[in-house]
């Protein structure tokens, strides 16, 4: 290999093996992306410029793509071998990210879910991840306030969580249209066509969708945060199973049971489970194929995301549980837990 001149390609085992990925904020208050692997001990810890939110993870090589919290206007690409900035991606002007990214199947684009604030619209932004993440482009999202954003199974659709709320950079993380905002899930090629958009019903015109979770044989779970007084008892959760034509709303994980919050979803496929969590109400919730299978209290938790046989969360009291071991560290985990 070294007399043809070849450089062996890395893989995330040269990283450590981590089998997730989480922001978090240490206790003299610098901010990380760290790797955890399957027990819940950390295997990377790399420095961030600022608060963290979600990442987006190349599906073959150790690098990952760690996102600003909305409003932000950069995203940080990794090598998660030895923590060098491969990249910057820096929001063009009058657009900021929302937190969230997907690759494609094969690595070659990332995509990102971002705000065009002086048009009042969502747009996913295409990067060339071959190029140095240079930019190629960017089509409508389908709606306002674009959130999360994920790979469909098929390789070939992208969904995205169009929360429905405007902001705008003078104003913070304000939300101006809340009297008219209406959220939806948008279903688009990897050129921008949209295929599909599913809107819950007049009643849910608060029902911000925010996070994804997708099965594998393409059901799509939403998480909602209820954006008035918590004086509805709507459910937070759903399921939108496309091929069917069907939607299904899960009325345990509720506006006040959940005090109008859902932070993060998981779908465990081999179980047939959705996992949610709620950090205000400090809830775990365990839905399976005939409604709630089960409720765990557990402070200040957020991050969620699949293990063998179920799920494992971490908190921002530094708790990573997994379905057999719970470790602490010195750690406040931010909101997501991204699997590898």
């Amino acid at each position: 290999m070294l007399a043809s001149g070849l450089t062996p390609i890395r893989t995330w085992a040269d990283a450590g093996s981590p089998a997730y990925l989480s922001a978090g904020m240490k206790p003299d208050g610098s901010y990380v992306l760290c790797g955890l692997t399957g027990d819940g001990e950390i295997s990377f810890e790399l420095p961030l410029p600022a608060r963290g939110h979600a990442a987006a993870a190349h599906p073959t090589i150790p690098r990952a793509v760690a996102f600003a919290r909305s409003p932000g206007t950069y995203a940080v690409v990794l090598d998660c071998t030895n923590g060098q900035e491969k990249a910057r991606l820096d929001a063009p002007a009058g657009r900021h990210f929302y937190g969230h990214g997907t690759c494609s199947a094969d690595g070659n684009l990332l995509f990102t879910t971002e705000n065009d604030f002086e048009n009042a619209q969502g747009v996913v932004g295409v990067w060339d991840v071959r190029e140095s993440y240079q930019r190629l482009g960017e089509f409508w999202s389908g709606g306002i306030g674009p959130h999360d954003i994920k790979l469909m199974p098929d390789g070939k659709t992208l969904v995205v969580a169009n929360g429905g709320i405007e902001t705008h950079p003078d104003t913070g993380r304000t939300k101006v249209n809340l009297p008219t905002m209406r959220s939806n899930l948008s279903y688009l090629s990897l050129v921008g066509v949209l295929e599909d958009q599913l809107a819950l019903g007049p009643e849910h015109q608060r029902n911000s969708i925010r996070h994804l979770a997708v099965s594998d044989d393409g059901d799509v779970a939403f998480a909602m945060q209820w954006q008035s007084d918590l004086t509805a008892d709507l459910p937070l959760l759903g399921v939108h199973r496309r091929e069917a034509g069907k939607t299904e709303l899960f009325e345990e994980a509720s506006v006040r049971k959940m005090q109008g919050y859902l932070g993060s979803l998981a779908f465990n496929s081999d179980t047939n489970q959705i996992a949610t969590t709620s950090p205000r109400s400090s809830v775990l919730q365990i839905f399976g194929s005939l409604g709630q299978v089960s409720e765990t209290a557990l402070a200040d938790v957020c991050g969620v995301s699949v293990a063998p046989g179920g799920f494992v969360v971490t908190t921002g009291t530094g708790l990573v549980r997994t379905e057999d071991n719970e470790t602490t560290h010195r750690m406040a985990w931010d909101n997501h837990l991204i699997d590898i």
